[in-house]
């Protein structure tokens, strides 16, 4: 896949897309709770994305998927089918990820939920992991390459002792919701590709409390740990700019 650089009228498009995005998850903080199914939650999405912003849920029909976000619970490192039948209970970590498509462009984005009270461990895992993401994102520069992120959220993972997946990477996002480059979450410094303004790509780590490797459920979709140890996600959509790096899917409660 082609890396495909963004003039500032398509930054502004894409800025748009991420902001109606962070405000999916606004709408969603008071919405998930014990007790609501993963299914509920994609309707409501759904709902939320088509009625009130006007906008295309991007993921549902991607590679024939049939629903508009991943709910990855515990155990599943990502691409959670949801389901009438599974209703999220208290002690539980969930990962939503969800993306949507207005006026051309599309934002990818997930967050974390902690479902009451969790336990210190899950906690604290839910909270390396997006430290491990904000570590990557503020690598991010012209100059700086993609071997620099990913060994910025290697080194914050294992630092605390976990491990991090090497079967699912961010990637370019714009038009197309996967575009180049590929942006692996390990990595030596000074590798891979050179940051350049106009870059638009999302950096989404894995992070998993016991050994990095994963494997498929029969469904085909749904991916766990291999050693049924938790496992926590964030990602944000992020922009190369002549400075430094602009957060397009940045959320209210992260603003500076």
């Amino acid at each position: 896949m082609s890396i495909v650089l963004k003039t500032p009228e398509q930054l502004e498009l894409m800025r748009h897309s991420g902001q109606l995005l962070a405000g999916v998850f606004a709408m969603l903080d008071d919405y998930v709770q014990a007790g609501i199914s993963t299914m509920d939650i994609n309707n409501k999405v759904e709902d939320f994305i088509i009625n009130e912003l006007k906008a295309r849920p991007a993921s549902k029909g991607q590679y024939d998927y049939p629903y508009v976000l991943n709910c990855s619970i515990n155990e599943v490192v990502c691409h959670g089918m949801p389901k009438a039948t599974q209703k999220l209970k208290k002690g539980d970590i969930v990962n939503l990820d969800i993306t949507l498509e207005k006026n051309g462009f599309v934002a990818d984005s997930s967050k974390m939920y902690m479902i009451g009270q969790v336990t210190p461990l899950a906690k604290r895992l839910v909270e390396t992991t997006y430290q491990a993401m904000w570590a990557g994102i503020h690598t991010v520069k012209p100059g700086a390459t993609l071997g620099d992120v990913g060994h910025a959220i290697q080194k914050t993972a294992e630092a605390a002792g976990y491990s991090v997946v090497r079967d699912y990477c961010g990637h370019g996002i714009g038009e197309e919701m996967h575009e180049g480059p590929q942006v692996l979450h390990y990595g030596e410094p000074g590798t891979g590709v050179e940051l350049v303004p106009g870059m638009t790509f999302t950096i989404e780590p894995m992070i998993n409390q016991g050994g990095y490797r994963t494997k498929t459920k029969k469904d085909g979709w749904t991916v766990v740990t291999r050693d049924g140890k938790l496992s926590a996600q964030w990602e944000h959509t992020v922009a190369v700019t002549d400075s430094g790096v602009e957060i397009l899917t940045l959320r209210a409660e992260e603003q500076p």
